[in-house]
């Protein structure tokens, strides 16, 4: 056997080994701000403070309460083939009771009968209001008014994806903040409170607010409300409890503390709208144009040189179907991973770039090393271990070491990241559920963790190949979705 052929499997075995432990040492070091950032959350919301200033703030909004400088908010939610479950959406957020309150749907070029589902329910009737389009979007056929909910407008326009149509409807909002939702979500009905009492306690220096979103799937859903968390029999939906779990309490709020926060779930997503339409919007050529528009907002508020805040709040909470296909999840992980790869692609110059501040030191170049060449780095690395296995070149020490590395610490960090859950922001309570979390956080790293690397890898061939990856996923009715 050719000696340099064998040095190269042994130097590139020790280097996957390497790339594992500096992996697991920056999830480790995320964790431990994660739980400082959500220790400190959850103290505070039991304080005296808390309590006699902001129940108030969501049991009543009394004339006191009003006559306060409350910020207005409109509700944009995109909406494409979503006649199953957008009545379930505005339903959920008719409910809220804050005084200053839009709900704008897009009915993006829908091929089913969203529109008509609306007009049913809601009883549209047009509205010729003119507005000054400052985002160039695709053409806006008719928009409705509600009849019967004052808050409700309908934007029916040509499709023009998801980007579009949210343009579409931050061109017609008339508040000063909006929240970015999608339409196969459920908001908890004390979410936007929440968010805004974020926004408020930093005297308004936050351009963006990123809340939890959370797997609807398997849980009781009533009238537009999730009753009760559950876990679902379907285990492909159980891999994704946990992996937005870990994403969001663990990666997310993490990264908050940091003041390096990249993404803000376009499902779930609180931003002013000034700002966003002055940066020209959200650009309608990315498959990722949530992180996109968050990586754009660090850059300009760099360039500005204006104190700002763009923050993860672990309670707010939105609930959205997940996929529960292989061949759907792929579709949306690939899109995901693309989405990451533009992103970079777009704004390389902030990486490594100290003119960005820890952005460009720290959070650009984690994406670039570990999101984006970490499957690849994970994936050829269990080829060249599988390889040297073969080759009689891996000794009891050195696979004890790769299973510690590799697959061992993967599930502490979940592990770990449920408990951080269940002593925070606790939403599963029955006990069969949370050792289902347990167990699914275990078996989650033989196969699954393996296979959803592959996908971001594929993802990667794809794009080289210039070919972009959207998919659908078949969207049913919430009260579907429950166990049986």
């Amino acid at each position: 056997m050719d000696s340099t052929f064998v040095t190269f499997i042994i130097a590139y075995n020790l280097l996957i080994l390497a790339y594992f432990l500096i992996l697991n040492s920056f999830y480790l070091l995320l964790l431990v701000f994660a739980s400082q950032r959500l220790l400190y959350h959850k103290r505070k919301t039991q304080t005296e403070y808390w309590q006699s200033n902001f129940l108030p703030f969501i049991v009543d909004f009394g004339e006191d309460l009003k006559s306060k400088s409350i910020p207005s908010i409109a509700f944009i939610i995109p909406a494409y083939n979503e006649q199953n479950t957008i009545i379930d959406t505005v339903n959920a957020i008719s409910k809220i009771d804050y005084p200053h309150l839009e709900i704008i749907i897009i009915n993006d070029g829908s091929k089913d009968d969203t529109l008509e589902t609306l007009m049913k329910s809601y009883n549209l009737f047009k509205d010729f209001r003119d507005i000054e389009a400052k985002l160039q979007t695709e053409r806006v056929i008719n928009v409705f008014k509600s009849a019967t909910n004052e808050r409700l407008l309908v934007i029916d326009k040509e499709n023009g994806g998801k980007a579009d149509a949210l343009n579409a409807g931050l061109n017609y909002a008339r508040s000063r903040l909006f929240l970015a939702v999608d339409a196969d979500s459920i908001v908890d009905p004390e979410a936007l409170y929440k968010m805004i009492q974020a926004y408020l306690e930093r005297d308004s220096k936050v351009v963006g607010i990123g809340g939890i979103v959370r797997v609807a799937n398997g849980s009781v859903v009533e009238n537009g409300k999730v009753l009760e968390a559950r876990i679902p029999k379907n285990i492909l939906s159980g891999f994704q409890i946990v992996e937005y779990i870990r994403a969001f309490l663990c990666g997310r709020a993490g990264w908050s503390k940091l003041k390096n926060l990249l993404i803000i779930s376009g499902a779930f997503g609180l931003f002013e709208v000034k700002t966003v339409v002055n940066i020209g919007g959200y650009k309608t050529n990315m498959l990722g144009e949530d992180m996109e528009l968050v990586v754009r907002l660090h850059k300009h508020m760099r360039k500005i040189k204006k104190e700002y805040d763009i923050i993860f709040v672990p309670d707010p909470v939105c609930w959205t179907q997940v996929p529960e296909k292989l061949s759907v999840l792929e579709l949306q992980r690939i899109r995901w991973h693309q989405g990451l790869i533009q992103t970079l692609q777009i704004h390389w110059k902030m990486i490594f770039n100290p003119k960005y501040g820890t952005v460009g030191i720290i959070g650009m170049p984690y994406f670039l090393i570990f999101e984006f060449l970490g499957p690849i780095i994970e994936v050829t690395g269990y080829i060249a271990f599988v390889g040297a296995y073969i080759l009689g070149l891996v000794n009891i020490t050195f696979a004890a070491l790769f299973f510690l590395l590799a697959i061992v610490f993967g599930i502490l960090i979940s592990l770990f990241s449920l408990l951080l859950e269940e002593f925070t922001v606790r939403r599963y309570n029955r006990p069969l559920d949370i050792f289902k979390l347990f167990i699914i956080a275990v078996l989650e790293n033989f196969g699954y963790r393996q296979l959803t690397a592959w996908w971001r890898v594929k993802a990667t061939i794809l794009i080289l190949f210039k070919k972009k990856k959207w998919g659908e996923m078949e969207k049913i009715s919430f009260k579907s979705i429950e166990n049986d």
